[in-house]
């Protein structure tokens, strides 16, 4: 009885203590209490209004989601920035009376993250993510707003788990 009992002891005792060092995200422990998002800039040759702020929006929530950082204006611990250097449209493959069945639209978004606390993790690097959609539909509306969904989404995940869950 008294070996259950130290067992079960044990098992609470590393349990909690595995705690601290990472949590269901994976960020693991976080030196910083604070975040920033500065605005994303739409530099792209071709220009979707309203694409920079949609951006610059979705990383921050995800940053809100996933950790207990505060999102501040200036002078943040974690700093996120860059802009968004490609929106492209481009074919990708074609029916047999040589007509594209389906388009892709690819997004490229270079960030530069600065960690005031550990500059060992500062960097500045592209992120990209694409969208297939039949050649026959508009990219506007309902469809525009489901492959920016799914663009962003992929994209600010990679730039979170680059930043903070170094994967």
């Amino acid at each position: 009885m008294k070996k259950t009992y130290l067992l079960l002891i044990l098992i609470i005792l590393f349990t909690t203590n595995s705690c601290s060092i990472y949590n269901f995200t994976g960020t693991g422990k976080i030196d910083a209490k604070t975040f920033q998002v500065n605005f994303f800039q739409n530099n792209a040759d071709l220009v979707e209004p309203g694409i920079d702020r949609t951006f610059t929006l979705t990383l921050q929530d995800l940053l809100q989601n996933q950790t207990n950082l505060n999102l501040i204006q200036n002078g943040a611990d974690l700093i996120y920035e860059g802009e968004i250097t490609d929106y492209r449209i481009s074919p990708m493959t074609a029916t047999a009376d040589q007509q594209a069945s389906q388009n892709r639209l690819k997004i490229r978004v270079n960030v530069r993250f600065t960690n005031r606390n550990k500059e060992a993790d500062d960097f500045e690097k592209p992120f990209e993510f694409y969208y297939d959609y039949p050649a026959q539909t508009q990219l506007q509306g309902a469809v525009l707003n489901t492959a920016l969904d799914e663009i962003f989404e992929r994209i600010t995940q990679d730039i979170f788990n680059a930043s903070l869950a170094k994967w």
